[in-house]
């Protein structure tokens, strides 16, 4: 009986030190984790600051504190992403200039930068994303596709990185004539559209409003410009749809879904008033009266653009880090509310080329 006693008793001694033996074997394998996450750590590109700057499109105030999360953002994602920040600053130019200006110099970074600002400084800048906003339900280049209310345009759309410019033919007897042509499959003469009474943007260097409706007179009519036409007058947006629904005009210019914006107010009776003013009073809905006759060439939104005078975020590495940083907040609640002070709703990956259409529209109107 006392032999049985001792037997157990050695058995169980061993069985408690092998379990001794298996937490110690067990022990190395933490600090081996500890190792390699240093090891990682280590293998980090240092980077002591990174210098952001946004632009004065709204109130400088509202734009820092709107974005003054995104440092700590941008810290973690770049970490996950191979580089090490000490400091990240954000900052608001005095002017879009400015904002080109620092950029090209390299006392800042990186800088969200309208296009066209971008396009002037691109020789010193390099765009890496641009903003993204709802796509439309219609990307056609046959203006007929845009027409009809089966047709209406919806911001229905993947997220895309441009947009169209339309030129619209009015409910005027002129305009209906030219949407006729058009939706019947016929090519629109020089003489059809010199005939007719335009209402295109204030500013030369509006987009879908001056710029691009030229490149697409230039492209179409054999370098025709804005300027070449006889009866060209200029108003806003808001101005010239008012002026296609009084029948004063009978071609305006806009943005591709410039009709949906101005939906409302075009069946609103004048005497009555909408958030943009009085109503236009027109019976039939704008879809049916104000029809496509051209298509721009896609117009690319605004950029973030790195600069090329730091060789310490010049480089493919860095560039990849950042793009594939900004795309991971953007996914992110936190990171939606920071980009929407721009109203982006999120980014893709851009080049150089896409703004080349750009550079020709905005070449055409200085010439």
């Amino acid at each position: 009986m006392k032999k049985r006693v001792l037997v157990v008793l050695m058995i169980v001694a061993m069985l408690v030190m092998a379990g001794c033996s298996s937490k110690k074997a067990e022990e190395p394998a933490a600090t081996d984790e500890k190792e390699t996450e240093a090891e990682a750590s280590a293998e980090n590109v240092h980077l002591d600051s990174l210098k952001l700057q946004f632009v004065p499109s709204r109130p400088a105030e509202e734009i820092i504190t709107q974005t003054s999360g995104l440092p700590d953002l941008l810290k973690a994602e770049l970490a996950n992403h191979g580089y090490d920040v000490d400091e990240i600053t954000i900052d608001v130019s005095s002017s879009f200039e400015a904002a080109g200006e620092a950029l090209s110099a390299g006392s800042i970074d990186l800088a969200w930068l309208p296009s066209g600002t971008y396009i002037v400084y691109s020789d010193e800048t390099e765009v890496i994303l641009t903003a993204t906003r709802a796509g439309l339900s219609n990307d056609s280049e046959n203006p007929a596709d845009w027409n009809g209310i089966e047709n209406k345009t919806l911001r229905d759309g993947d997220q895309v990185s441009y947009y169209k410019g339309l030129i619209y033919a009015g409910p005027s007897p002129k305009g209906q004539e030219l949407a006729a042509k058009v939706n019947a499959g016929e090519a629109l003469t020089w003489d059809d559209l010199a005939s007719a009474n335009w209402c295109v943007g204030k500013s030369v260097t509006s987009n879908a409003g001056y710029s691009f409706p030229t490149k697409w007179l230039m492209d179409n009519y054999d370098g025709k410009k804005l300027t070449d036409l006889p009866n060209l007058t200029q108003d806003d947006y808001a101005g010239s749809f008012m002026k296609a629904a009084a029948e004063q005009v009978d071609i305006i210019v806009c943005y591709a879904d410039g009709r949906t914006d101005y939906e409302e107010d075009w069946n609103t009776p004048t005497d009555q008033t909408t958030s943009k003013g009085a109503g236009y009073g027109r019976e039939k809905e704008i879809w049916e009266e104000l029809n496509v006759i051209g298509v721009t060439e896609n117009i690319y939104n605004d950029t973030i653009a790195i600069t090329k005078a730091n060789p310490e975020v010049y480089n493919d590495e860095f560039k990849n880090a950042f793009i594939d940083s900004m795309l991971a907040i953007c996914e992110t609640q936190e990171g939606k509310d920071i980009i929407a002070i721009y109203t982006h709703e999120g980014y893709l990956r851009a080049t150089d080329a896409d703004y080349d259409a750009m550079r020709e529209a905005l070449a055409a109107v200085q010439e």
